[in-house]
């Protein structure tokens, strides 16, 4: 099995303060809108819960009808938005909610396991991993 890059996450170690979808929402829409963050931090006690695709489930890959999705070599799902005709077929597949989509957008959105959340985590709640790397 070919190596998968993706964000590993500590939720014990996440205090819900969304430093991390703003750095998301700012990196891919220039704007710090957590609705526009690939990643999700859902109240969890008095942390949070981070909720981001882990790359390996792939579903939405496989329920695009116009092949919009593919595995990039380093295993990280990515969408070619010039493909995408906007049908939602990933978000609805997508078990964690992971597939995002904003009305105000064509094309739904998801982790590309860019790292950009990584250094504005201030807790070390996430990080860049690399699953099956020998």
């Amino acid at each position: 099995m070919p190596a998968i890059k993706y964000l590993k996450h500590y939720d014990d170690k996440c205090t819900a303060c969304g430093a991390c979808m703003t750095a998301c929402s700012k990196t891919f829409f220039k704007e710090d809108d957590p609705a526009r963050s690939c990643i999700r931090i859902e109240a969890a006690g008095e942390g949070g819960r981070i909720v981001v695709c882990d790359q390996k489930c792939r579903l939405c890959v496989v329920e695009c009808p116009v092949q919009a999705l593919t595995v990039s070599r380093q295993g990280v799902v990515v969408l070619d938005r010039r493909l995408c005709v906007g049908c939602l077929a990933c978000v609805a597949v997508c078990p964690i909610g992971a597939m995002r989509f904003h009305p105000g957008l064509k094309n739904p959105f998801k982790c590309i396991a860019c790292g950009a959340c990584v250094g504005k985590c201030p807790t070390g709640a996430i990080e860049i991993a690399v699953e099956g790397e020998e």
